[in-house]
């Protein structure tokens, strides 16, 4: 089994290296505008549940940075698909779809991660002070993990560009700004809570903005954002083997 989930992995990597540098650069620009814009802007006299704006800032935009980071490769996995049909040599070669699922998630990990350490870089350059909880790691891995396996699903799904395009608007943007990452959800109107509350994002945030403040973590949410994994694994099975038959 792991020989195909390696081959996978090493395969998005190895395109990765010949571009790092540019998607590095602009995976990095967006929080960094975000931090001036937000951070310096509002001013240390601006405090969020007892946080410093940027305080509560920082760990929202860890979650908003590898979520496009993990979800992304739904992008990568749509020109694979439609224009050098790389993805139909993986179903055609002695290689399980959860193999498939896997080594694709995983390069969703690996780019999420890059984006995350430098925001880590940037909390530093801006005089952060963040409380390193060890329910980070396995809140971070969850959460990359399910939006990767999201962004494939997703990828499976659609059948060009223009559909791709019409999810991210419709969802992923929306999620992004409503789900906690700049402003608690308890400030939206009672509608809008109870539609953040059925999106994963929401409880992605909570619980690493927790783990990365000193707040009280809630293991509930952790395990609903586990579920969310297990959840978008099976439906990237699902649409993988759709796309085969």
């Amino acid at each position: 089994m792991f020989n195909g989930f390696r081959g996978v992995l090493y395969r998005e990597i190895h395109v990765f290296q010949k571009k790092a540098k540019k998607q590095i650069v602009a995976s990095s620009l967006s929080p960094l505008l975000f931090l001036i814009a937000f951070g310096w802007g509002f001013g240390k006299e601006v405090t969020v549940n007892g946080l410093p704006y940027i305080s509560f800032l920082i760990p929202g935009l860890i979650t908003m940075s590898s979520l496009n980071q993990s979800y992304g490769i739904s992008q990568e996995l749509n020109i694979t698909r439609f224009y050098f049909h790389v993805f139909d040599e993986f179903l055609i070669a002695p290689v399980s779809h959860i193999e498939i699922v896997l080594g694709e998630a995983f390069y969703g990990i690996f780019k999420a991660t890059i984006s995350i350490l430098l925001i880590f870089l940037y909390s530093l350059l801006f005089g952060v002070d963040l409380m390193l909880h060890p329910v980070f790691f396995p809140a971070i891995f969850l959460h990359t993990f399910l939006f990767a396996t999201l962004g494939i699903t997703m990828a499976m799904i659609v059948r060009d560009h223009g559909s791709q395009a019409t999810v991210n608007t419709f969802v992923i943007t929306p999620m992004i700004f409503l789900c906690g990452t700049f402003f608690p959800v308890d400030k939206l109107p009672a509608v809008f809570k109870w539609i953040v509350h059925i999106l994963p994002l929401t409880y992605s945030t909570k619980v690493i903005r927790a783990s990365l403040t000193g707040g009280e973590i809630d293991y509930y949410y952790l395990s609903l954002i586990a579920g969310f994994a297990i959840v978008f694994f099976g439906t990237a099975l699902w649409a993988i083997k759709r796309v085969e038959a």
